[in-house]
């Protein structure tokens, strides 16, 4: 394990501050915004050229070359248009209002949660401050349980603000002692308090009693084997096999990774099914990764995971504590290129060779049904569904007593892995659930709700696990209010600034 890099985060962005501070031209500032981001993403995100190889797709080795290339351009710039975007606004914002220190610390923290708070809505996301603090600063993370994510990223924003304070010579000058040598003691208290905070949080003792014995399967079976008849073979035999071991090993449940069996359910003949056949032998729900037709549309299909369940146990699918229930989660937020064509109608003639599914996906519905697992109603994700904190809170918020993530994180990386498992850990802390993850190539884990990770497999190997979970209905202020955070300060950044304007308008009056 290398050292911990979280603490860098709460004075990586005293450079940016400074730019807003110092002035100059708005290229300048672009710049410089531009600059932080790109190191900040392109650190972050160098995994993404682990789509090379693609010459399976059929896709020539330099063609290959191009698309890591440009999918990592990309998202990086994509990524990196926050701080540039931030740095313009808040320079115009300055010279429009003049804000004093506080106030820019105030209105800098609402505009950068503001930016985040848009990126998540987009198809592309992921990268939010928050995610430096996970799994390393478990005490920080706690904050989530406040307004989610955008908590730990205001405090980061704003501590980072303060240190800046410091470091700029007050102007004009005053007779004394400057008044920039009290920021540094800000920022310390700033930074301690956010963390005392979270440590009160953090203290809050677990008290669980109903507990679930879930099989975990990493099958380890690379995506470019695994849609080949040979592939789908071997993951039939493995997952099959492995769900019998769990099952004789007192697993309550099983749990696979997405797309494990890589082919379409058909529930008009789950009677020969062998996975279905053998859920009605050991009597021990499965929670199946796989593709699922869409019924109103032709061609289209889900990627889904769906619950199997012994006949003579199922509860009837329709209401649970008044909530529609359902054996079937879609996944909401699919991957583009991967998962479907940006622009298809446009682009899709050029790279439809990069899908390797032959229809077409689509999302699932941002409220689904909850997810009747057979051992409760559950809260599930889907791979990139991890990275969007809203899907996990509402279904939460709806009964979900347990979190379900299933992944397959082929071709990427073990850092790549890692920053999957840290948005688990945040929704765990965020909503005050245990989650299971169940991934195809690793980190698959157990994870309590102070995301303290209980066990975790080896990346890139087959491994099979039998960990306890339990089942819990505390209601965490994310869960009943959401992110209430960024209406508030928004409210306040505006009182603010009508205030200041008030007062420049006042002083040259004068």
């Amino acid at each position: 394990m290398g050292l911990p890099v979280w603490p860098l985060a709460w004075v990586a962005l005293v450079p940016l501050w400074l730019v807003i501070r110092r002035g100059g031209s708005l290229g300048r500032g672009a710049l410089g915004g531009l600059l932080w981001g790109v190191g900040y993403q392109g650190t972050l995100l160098t995994w993404v050229l682990h789509l090379h190889p693609l010459m399976w797709l059929g896709v020539p080795w330099l063609g290959s070359v191009a698309i890591a290339t440009a999918a990592y351009a990309f998202v990086t710039l994509w990524g990196a248009s926050i701080p540039m975007v931030w740095v313009l606004a808040m320079e115009l914002l300055q010279r429009r209002i003049g804000l004093t220190r506080l106030g820019q610390i105030l209105v800098g923290t609402t505009l950068w949660c503001s930016l985040e708070a848009l990126a998540s809505l987009t198809p592309i996301y992921g990268t939010s401050l928050a995610i430096t603090q996970s799994p390393g600063n478990l005490v920080g993370l706690h904050l989530a349980r406040l307004s989610g994510y955008l908590t730990i990223t205001a405090a980061i924003v704003a501590v980072n603000g303060v240190w800046a304070a410091g470091v700029v010579p007050t102007w004009p000058p005053r007779f004394g002692k400057p008044s920039s040598r009290r920021w540094p003691i800000a920022a310390l208290g700033l930074l301690g308090a956010v963390h005392l905070l979270g440590w009160s949080l953090y203290q809050q003792p677990l008290a669980d009693t109903e507990a679930i014995r879930i099989g975990l399967v990493q099958g380890n079976i690379p995506t470019r084997e695994k849609l080949t008849q040979a592939g789908i073979r071997r993951a039939r035999d493995r997952y099959l096999s492995s769900y019998q071991q769990l099952a004789d090993a007192g697993a309550d449940a099983v749990l696979t990774p997405e797309g494990a069996i890589p082919t379409t359910w058909n529930p008009q003949r789950r009677a020969n099914n062998l996975f279905y056949q053998a859920v009605q032998t050991t009597k021990v729900p499965l929670w199946l990764g796989t593709f699922v037709l869409a019924p109103t549309e032709e061609f289209h299909i889900y990627q889904s995971l769906i619950a199997l369940l012994p006949e003579s146990a199922k509860t009837s699918l329709g209401e649970t504590n008044g909530q529609p229930t359902t054996n079937q989660y879609n996944k909401i937020k699919l991957v583009p290129l991967g998962e479907y064509i940006p622009l298809q109608s446009v682009l899709g003639g050029l790279i439809d060779r990069l899908s390797p599914i032959d229809t077409t996906m689509i999302p699932g519905a941002a409220r689904q049904p909850q997810f009747d697992s057979g051992l409760g109603p559950a809260a599930v994700g889907i791979c990139y569904d991890s990275a969007y904190g809203w899907i996990v809170r509402y279904q939460v918020a709806q009964g979900g007593q347990f979190i379900l993530t299933a992944s397959n994180n082929d071709p990427y990386p073990p850092r790549m892995m890692g920053q999957h498992h840290g948005h688990d850990v945040i929704q765990a802390i965020a909503t005050d659930r245990w989650a299971a993850r169940g991934t195809n190539t690793g980190l698959s884990a157990i994870v309590d709700p102070h995301g303290r990770t209980q066990w975790m497999s080896e990346p890139g190997t087959y491994a099979t696990h039998v960990g306890t979970i339990y089942r819990r209905d505390t209601r965490t202020l994310y869960v009943r209010w959401g992110n209430w955070l960024l209406p508030l300060l928004m409210t306040v950044s505006v009182g603010w600034g009508l205030r200041s304007q008030h007062i420049i308008e006042q002083t040259r009056q004068l």
